[in-house]
């Protein structure tokens, strides 16, 4: 028990702010607290909850039902719940005056009655957790709960399934969706007007960045759908299948890139194909793991290490798509020691450099800064972290798309004999090191 507080903390860290109809099975569960979601109200709020087939099983003596039951924790009450817990390891949250209790199983009683179903409104707008608490000693619940979470309009007709920061994200995910469809056609004009100096990595640049706009169009209707509806009516699964794609795509794209597969040599060496064989199998299991954190909830038994796994694979990752270019500017380094063309190879280790930087600000962005973002911003404000993350993947993809651009004038190729002695005496005095 002791430890719960902890657990507590990590769950509300880790679980965004959630929406749509929600209907979850609990079968023989004996953790002390569930955090079924998180939503943000706004004064006309309302939450609807649904219980049925209830059990409760205990090995000690026939539970208290006032033991058991549903409660709204907000933001600025969680520290005080937590220093309860802290301070008296027996204590039952459900007592605690900084919760707004909802129902207890007592309002289930008397026997046979097995199932409640409740409207509660929302008074004060504030982002609020959802929990179920468990206070009868050594004992273990089964039920059936149905979970609808919604703001209304001013005119108290419309219902709104998306938490009030996120309410944003259809539009958000829509405009970003028609820049990428005009980015990728104008990529495709671009190679078109340099075909001869085309290559193999062009072609799955430009995919790469369909692939993207496709999936932010489902994300738009996912959202929009959830919005109006409560439910995503397919577009998740489509969502996920767009997303496995540009994901493998995205970090395939900067290993070929970094290895300078298609530009300096046609083929790659045994052991960037061995950074390919581990990063791809391994993104395969991020995206199982996003789909089980996307789709289930903190509801369930595993959800944390499911998390945990994503955070692992995601950071091993990261790490793995850089040694190709490493080991790209260590080869130039060597090689411009002996080959005499030293203006080609110092532009070439300038942009290898460059991408080598570019890569890491990426990926120190998005996993660093719109994580911060995530849990700083007050919950009204949740989407500015979702567009802070998708103006940083345009900026990547802008600039390297522009740095690695087909044309006959690329760093790749420039062989300015005027310069190759200032570029001699830069390799020698330029360390590039990392």
């Amino acid at each position: 028990m002791t430890k719960l507080p902890f657990l507590i903390l990590f769950l509300l860290l880790l679980s965004p702010a959630t929406a749509e109809i929600k209907s979850l099975k609990i079968t023989s569960d004996s953790r002390p607290m569930i955090l079924f979601e998180r939503f943000g109200f706004t004064h006309t709020g309302r939450a609807n909850i649904s219980v049925s087939s209830v059990s409760v099983i205990s090995s000690v003596s026939s539970p208290d039902p006032s033991r058991l039951g549903f409660f709204l924790l907000s933001e600025e009450s969680l520290i005080q719940v937590l220093f309860e817990l802290q301070q008296n390891p027996s204590f039952c949250v459900l007592d605690s005056k900084y919760v707004n209790l909802l129902f207890t199983f007592r309002d289930l009683y008397p026997p046979p009655r097995s199932s409640f179903t409740h409207s509660y409104p929302i008074t004060s707008q504030n982002e609020y957790s959802l929990f179920f608490a468990n206070c009868a000693p050594e004992s273990t619940v089964s039920m059936n709960v149905r979970t609808e979470l919604y703001n209304l309009d001013d005119r108290g007709s419309v219902k709104d399934y998306l938490s009030a920061g996120l309410t944003q994200l259809p539009t958000l995910y829509s405009f970003f969706s028609i820049f990428y469809f005009v980015f990728s056609g104008f990529w495709v004009s671009f190679c078109f007007k340099n075909k001869m100096s085309v290559h193999r990595i062009h072609a799955l640049m430009g995919l790469l960045v369909i692939m993207k706009a496709l999936n932010l169009l489902c994300a738009a209707e996912d959202k929009h759908y959830v919005k109006v509806t409560g439910t995503p009516h397919g577009w998740d699964v489509l969502f996920y299948i767009f997303q496995f794609i540009r994901v493998v795509l995205l970090f395939t794209v900067i290993i070929l890139i970094g290895t300078g597969w298609s530009f300096l040599k046609p083929f790659l060496q045994d052991r960037e194909k061995k950074v390919l064989m581990i990063v791809i199998p391994l993104q395969v299991l991020a995206n199982v793991a996003s789909i089980v954190i996307g789709e289930t909830g903190p509801f369930i038994k595993d959800w944390v290490t499911w998390n945990q796994l994503f955070l692992l694979v995601d950071i091993i990752c990261c790490c793995a798509i850089l040694f190709p270019t490493v080991w790209s500017i260590r080869s130039l380094r060597e090689t411009s020691k002996t080959d005499g063309k030293a203006a080609r190879n110092l532009s070439k280790l300038t942009l290898f450099r460059q991408f080598y930087i570019v890569v890491i600000g990426y990926l120190y962005f998005t996993r660093i800064v719109v994580f911060a973002l995530r849990t700083i911003a007050a919950y009204k404000y949740q989407w500015v972290s979702n567009a802070a993350e998708e103006i940083a993947s345009l900026a990547f993809y802008a600039v390297i798309f522009y740095m690695f651009r087909p044309m006959e004038k690329n760093e790749y190729f420039a062989l300015d004999e005027e310069e190759e002695q200032a570029a001699e005496i830069a390799l020698r005095e330029e360390e590039f090191e990392l």
